[in-house]
């Protein structure tokens, strides 16, 4: 997905996945999921807990409505150069690299929506309910196994 302004989102399916058909005019839910991780009862220092899962994610709610064809190239190449520039040093991909034509002819199998958002959800679950050291012993664990993203967010809520 790609931001196509403060208030749309710009996405595109398989024309062969079932949800096309239906996607239309519908009232739709996005989910994009953040960092998260599994959390030992053990990594907290204090007795009697249980495992958990903690997690960042956001809900965007919102009419969908298809985009016309001539719309989704400008789609396509914006996801491409978001995704594409996070990828840095390497130089980024741009359509002009395939042979002539393909471009067009895999648009044909593709179609391009864009969701405009009418309500926003967020949600994280990062140990707030414990003290502070529990929370910190947990997010160093979460680090050392590789959970970096979840264990910097658990750190931040505490400053």
């Amino acid at each position: 997905m790609v931001w196509l302004d403060e208030g749309r989102i710009g996405f595109h399916l398989s024309r062969g996945n079932r949800m096309a058909a239906h996607l239309d005019g519908a009232r739709a839910l996005f989910v994009a999921n953040g960092p998260h991780g599994y959390v030992s009862p053990d990594w907290y220092g204090l007795e009697d807990q249980v495992p958990t899962w903690n997690y960042v994610a956001v809900e965007l709610e919102g009419d969908v409505r298809m985009m016309a064809p001539d719309r989704l190239p400008a789609l396509i190449d914006a996801l491409s150069h978001d995704n594409e520039v996070r990828l840095a040093p390497k130089p980024v991909w741009t359509r002009d690299k395939m042979a002539d034509g393909l471009f067009d002819r895999m648009l044909g199998a593709i179609t391009g929506y864009e969701l405009t958002v009418a309500d926003w959800r967020g949600t994280r679950k990062l140990g707030q309910n414990k003290v502070a050291s529990a929370r910190l012993g947990a997010a160093q664990r979460l680090e050392e196994a590789g959970d970096s993203g979840i264990a910097a967010l658990m750190r931040e809520t505490l400053a």
